[in-house]
């Protein structure tokens, strides 16, 4: 029979004996009269235990392995300080996405690829509960009889929050059950709460990995995505000032791919609001720069400040440009005509992926 070195318990313990918790308190030397005390070290003194200490964490009750730490290793994770609970941050990247539905789908997809079945799913609630993940050790190999196995059988429960502004979310994991046993007799562990929060941690540090991998593979997509070129049309109104520019492209690529264009065209950005679509610009007159591109072209445009709207279009996956002045005004189609054939050109190139 071979056995193995040691089992799931013993690797928490220290090597050798414990007597030193039978050890006795001996009174200090005794000096006789007259003579000096000798100076003491205190270098070896034992602190005293503070009220909240857990007096019987000593001997084969005490755990000497190091805490497991959260490893927010996935782009836009981190660790909240000072939480209580098992807890990454997590930031969206892709306003285009939903993080609620990104987090929650992420987890799933790990536990599907890891085989683990899912008993419970409540995307309202943002929980998520695992059934039995079951792992074996074999402690006690036998060449004529059976082996001698460490069964091991948890559940762990997940919990998914986003704030209301939906930027910003959290995964919290808890270990809800727990088995183990050994040869066929169960062991009935009792877990502290440290043993607890070690195997939550490493279930979670296990979904985040799976979690960093998916949003690198999304991230390089979607630079591909805003690298590649859009078209834009000029469309003429019925009326005078209905002119615009129609962008091949979601609101969303067309918002970050003009955040370039618009200097390029030599307009400054003096700000601009998403979430109302809107880039408030400054104009100058910068021939030297429309000349430079279009040879003796010449942008017939007056010193001011101006306004570019941006809005979905009315078929799905384009997007609509329209070009005010100061008093919010449409630009005379003449204008809008002119002003397209840089922006239709600087739009359609395709930049490189960094």
């Amino acid at each position: 029979m071979a056995a193995g070195c040691t089992t799931p318990m013993e690797r928490r313990q220290a090597n050798g004996n414990d007597e030193y918790v039978n050890a006795q308190t001996t009174a200090p030397l005794k000096v006789p009269e007259g003579l000096k005390s000798p100076n003491y070290s205190r270098e070896y003194d034992i602190p005293t235990l503070g009220a909240k200490a857990n007096r019987e964490l000593v001997g084969k009750n005490l755990d000497i392995r190091p805490p497991l730490q959260v490893l927010p290793m996935a782009e836009g994770t981190r660790v909240e300080e000072g939480s209580d609970n098992v807890k990454v941050i997590v930031e969206s990247f892709d306003n285009s996405l939903d993080l609620k539905q990104e987090i929650f789908g992420l987890l799933k997809d790990h536990l599907q690829s890891r085989n683990i079945e899912i008993v419970k799913e409540d995307f309202a609630s943002g929980t998520l509960e695992t059934g039995w993940i079951e792992t074996q050790e074999v402690l006690e190999s036998s060449l004529w009889g059976s082996d001698k196995v460490f069964n091991l059988k948890q559940r762990y429960q997940y919990q998914v929050e986003v704030r209301p502004h939906g930027r910003t979310g959290a995964v919290i994991i808890n270990l809800v059950d727990h088995q183990e046993s050994y040869d066929g007799d169960d062991l009935k562990t009792a877990l502290s709460a440290d043993d607890k929060r070690r195997y939550a941690i490493d279930m979670l540090n296990n979904s985040i990995a799976y979690m960093a991998v998916k949003r690198e593979q999304a991230i390089k997509a979607k630079r591909v995505r805003e690298s590649l070129g859009i078209g834009v049309e000029l469309v003429d109104g019925a009326e005078e000032g209905d002119a615009f520019y129609l962008a091949q492209g979601d609101f969303n690529q067309v918002w970050g791919r003009l955040r370039l264009v618009l200097p390029e065209m030599g307009f400054e950005i003096a700000d601009m609001d998403s979430s109302k679509g809107v880039y408030f610009l400054n104009y100058s007159d910068n021939s030297g720069f429309w000349s430079s591109l279009w040879g003796d072209a010449k942008l017939e445009l007056s010193k001011g400040t101006y306004k570019l709207n941006v809005k979905d279009g009315e078929t799905k996956g384009t997007s609509e440009l329209h070009i005010l002045d100061k008093e919010d005004s449409p630009l005379a189609d003449e204008k809008v005509a002119q002003i397209y054939r840089a922006l239709a050109e600087l739009m359609k190139e395709e930049r490189k992926v960094r």
